[in-house]
């Protein structure tokens, strides 16, 4: 499981695929919500933009995991 840590109260989720890696476009993040393949704390993302928060785990299938922590 990778592990980004961040500034700031949240990151929007389109923002976290991109910073981890996980995809090369804003608009690929859009794809794999459509095809309900991410997961925010085991729940399905329908949203494209859903804040993420610190100790939050963000799952994508087939590609990875990621948890957010505050940056101390």
């Amino acid at each position: 499981m990778q592990t980004v840590h961040i500034k700031d109260e949240y990151i929007k989720l389109n923002q976290l695929m991109k910073l981890c890696g996980f995809v090369g476009r804003g608009s690929d993040v859009k794809i794999l919500v459509d095809d309900g393949l991410i997961t925010l704390n085991g729940e399905k993302v329908t949203e494209l933009r859903k804040k993420v928060h610190p100790g939050d785990v963000v799952k994508v299938q087939s590609i990875g995991e990621v948890k957010v922590e505050a940056n101390i």
